[in-house]
């Protein structure tokens, strides 16, 4: 699918970020401990599963053709990266020659040597005193010892930490980082430091013949995808959109699913569950959060399926209901985009819906292009424009009006956006974003009065990203989250729980203000507090109960594993997920799923690694 949308792009004089044919991934760090954010993104604890499940990973992605790479896989972090994420920009690892050589390098090895990975990532933190994109040490590894060719890449504003006082502070200025990026053959930066080796050879830190090195290396890597070549003569070059979210990928999407579940308990056999239950209680918050399905790094589906989705076209005759029941956890709000019955165009409140308009521009100067009410601001448009007539990927638009709040309380109020938005409340700014890199949710707290009009203005503009997308989104007070969820259970056969985790609680530096999580990591391994707390409640019903967890790490679940006869792990299941989670539950599948971390009960279990 890369390879038919880049060619497409190309034919359109477009090569932007996500439209190019470099991939930086596997991420084949070790996932120790449980607690680090980016853990999900791995293989898991085994540096031998790591091994085994990259290299044919990598060979799917680059091709087999003997000329020609179908596209570069980026093997990452290169070395010994494995968290916290608050410490990765000044943090030194001192790994036993042991644990190094046993543990944190030979799944790396075999990537090089059996996978062929085209392209290396270093990382972030320092390596035995040296920053790792500055280690000539590591690079003896790649290229002497393990025979490497292709080119080394920084993970994005690494050599820029070289020389910030207080991160690793190895040198003083960004030519001598530069200079020294290059000399420990770091090829390519994500950033903006090597534009300072014209005058790091001006000052004889390096010269034109050392950078060449990595010029060479660079151009080589375009030759091998065959961008210099007539596209008729490059077989990768011939495959059709027409692949792009086939009948035939939709299907693998399923089967990965389905083969990554694993089943963690199923006492009595209560599962399957007969499809002639009358009626099942859905319950929790990851029940119908499109969130808990991709991750974070992900492409954005056509058509996602969430569990609860997925379990009412299982069940057809059955009656399905759903309540959220809890958050996620303490502080972590539970968005929904603001809905139309709360949104009006002007003071008087007579027309539901916002004021809309739509610019053929990023800064929404000039007569709007478009103008039109929209009924609320749930957009991801993806490759698709708002409007006939405009780009895609080059334009504005702001909504204003009145938001009506249905009761009084604490709200959380913002949006989600790419490439991003500002949002303002009486005439206040309020949140923003901005960020091509990747899409994000930004929020603030705010007491707000039942049936007061407050007037809200919302900017965005999406620049060359792939995806546009802006939601103007809310967390209203739900007093009675529980005690609904409480009332569904009670008058239904089965419940049927969605609890884990979520790609905005875990994952790379990230700002979490929730109650266990920091900067991306875990505090704690415990399932958080109020869904434990919600399954406890409803346990005294004494319905059969099932639960079901979506999350990227392990998780200590030690109260449901004594009192919850069925668990099953999903993981983030992908864009087929409700459809493989039904399929397990109700006995399609049978689940042969392993664990790749260890499920530890306590953060005092953790070995110290």
């Amino acid at each position: 699918e890369a390879r038919a949308k880049h060619h497409d792009y190309v034919s359109r004089g477009k090569r932007n970020i996500y439209q190019g044919l470099t991939f930086w991934t596997p991420n084949i760090n070790i996932f120790r401990d449980p607690r680090w954010g980016r853990g999900m993104e791995t293989y898991g604890e085994d540096p031998y599963l790591a091994g085994e499940l990259a290299v044919p990973f990598i060979k799917g992605l680059q091709g087999d053709d003997e000329k020609y790479l179908k596209l570069v896989a980026t093997v990452k972090h290169f070395a010994v990266h494995s968290g916290p994420e608050p410490l990765r920009h000044s943090f030194d690892v001192w790994p036993s020659e042991r644990d190094l050589v046993e543990t944190y390098l030979p799944h790396f090895k075999k990537t090089i040597q059996e996978g062929g990975a085209y392209s290396v990532m270093c990382a972030y933190q320092r390596f035995r005193g040296v920053p790792c994109c500055g280690s000539t040490y590591l690079e003896n590894l790649l290229r002497n010892d393990w025979g490497f060719k292709g080119y080394i890449v920084s993970d994005c504003w690494a050599i820029h930490n070289f020389y910030i006082e207080d991160r690793h502070h190895v040198v003083s200025t960004m030519e001598e980082a530069a200079a020294m990026a290059v000399k420990a053959g770091t090829d390519l930066n994500c950033g903006n430091s090597y534009p300072a080796l014209v005058k790091a050879v001006d000052d004889g830190l390096i010269t034109e013949a050392e950078i060449d090195v990595s010029v060479r290396r660079l151009i080589l890597a375009r030759m091998k995808l065959g961008m210099f070549d007539p596209e008729a003569e490059v077989g990768y070059a011939q495959i059709p959109l027409s692949v792009l979210d086939s009948p035939e990928h939709k299907r693998l999407a399923g089967e990965a699913a389905r083969k990554s579940i694993v089943l963690l308990k199923n006492e009595n056999n209560l599962l399957p569950l007969s499809k002639d239950v009358k009626k099942v209680a859905v319950i929790g918050p990851n029940a119908d959060n499109l969130d808990a399905l991709l991750a974070n790094y992900n492409g954005f589906p056509t058509e996602p399926v969430t569990p609860l989705e997925g379990i009412r076209r299982k069940l057809p005759n059955a009656e399905v209901g759903f309540a959220l029941g809890c958050d996620l956890a303490e502080n972590f709000p539970y968005f929904e985009a603001v809905p139309v019955e709360n949104l009006f165009t002007d003071a008087s409140l007579s027309e539901n819906g916002l004021n809309a308009a739509y610019y053929k521009n990023l800064d929404r100067q000039g007569k709007p292009f478009l103008t039109r009410i929209d009924q609320n601001v749930d957009f991801v448009w993806g490759d698709q424009p708002p409007a006939s007539g405009i780009a895609y990927d080059h334009f504005s638009a702001s909504w204003e009006g009145f938001l009506v709040p249905p009761m009084s309380g604490e709200y959380a109020l913002g949006g989600e956006g790419f490439s991003g938005f500002s949002l303002y409340v009486d005439g206040e700014l309020f949140t923003q974003w901005h960020n091509e890199h990747h899409p994000a949710r930004e929020y603030e707290m705010v007491f707000l009065e039942e049936g007061k009009p407050y007037q809200i203005k919302l900017d965005y503009f999406q620049n060359n990203t792939e995806y546009a997308t802006m939601r103007l989104l809310w967390s209203p007070p739900r007093p009675d989250i529980m005690a609904e969820a409480v009332e569904l259970a009670a008058s239904s056969d089965l419940v049927i729980f969605f609890m884990g985790l979520s790609p905005f609680l875990e994952g790379e530096e990230m700002n979490v203000r929730a109650e266990g999580f920091e900067g991306g990591d875990r505090v704690s391994i415990d399932l958080p507090a109020t869904q434990t707390r919600l399954m406890k409640g409803i346990h005294k019903l004494g319905k059969p109960m099932v639960l079901v967890l979506l999350n990227g790490s392990a998780l200590s679940i030690n109260w449901e594993a004594e009192n919850i006869p069925a668990i099953i792990e999903a993981w983030y299941p992908g864009q087929d997920g409700g459809n493989a989670i039904a399929d397990v539950i109700f006995g399609d599948y049978n689940p042969a799923g392993r664990l790749p971390v260890t499920f530890y009960r306590s953060v005092n279990d953790i070995p110290p690694f």
